[in-house]
Order: structure tokens, then C-alpha cells, then sequence
């Protein structure tokens, strides 16, 4: 992810700042995909693993990122807290 476009891109919902997800956080989320347990703020399960991701600056809320591009929309956005 091109590191300048991460200085102008914010959370349509909070306006925080966002930072590529870390390997650790990426593996827990896929862990709860995989296991069917994670859904996305429209209440549908998350039905595929993610390869990369954006992730709010308080660590929040996350974004999945599909063939490099960041989706956006706070319907496709996923809250942390359903990991514990």
C-alpha cells in the first residue's frame, strides 16, 4: 500500500487515520473467518479470508483491502471487538 495515499485516507465512519494491518492481527481476523464467526457492520459473515487490510488508528475497526484497493464503505467494515 502506497504509504502516501495511508496519510490522506481516513474511516468513513470515525475519520480516524488508518495503517496497514499487521500479520498477527490479519491471522487472528482470518482465524474467525475461517471458523465462520466474523461479520462485517451489515451483519453478513465474512466468508473470505483476507490477504490485506486496513485498520483503524485506535485498532477498532478494520477494512478488507481486494486486489490492492481499500473497500471503503462501512457496511464492508469489520469491528475488532468480536474477536475479545
Amino acid at each position: 500500500m502506497d504509504k502516501r495515499l495511508l496519510t490522506i485516507l481516513r474511516c468513513p465512519v470515525t475519520h480516524k487515520g488508518l495503517a496497514v494491518a499487521k500479520k498477527d492481527t490479519l491471522e487472528r481476523l482470518n482465524a474467525a473467518i475461517a471458523a465462520g464467526e466474523l461479520h462485517n457492520a451489515e451483519g453478513s459473515v465474512v466468508a473470505n479470508a483476507l490477504n490485506e487490510a486496513l485498520i483503524t488508528d485506535d485498532g477498532k475497526r478494520v477494512y478488507p483491502v481486494d486486489d490492492g484497493i481499500p473497500v471503503l464503505l462501512e457496511d464492508e467494515s469489520i469491528s475488532m471487538e468480536q474477536l475479545g
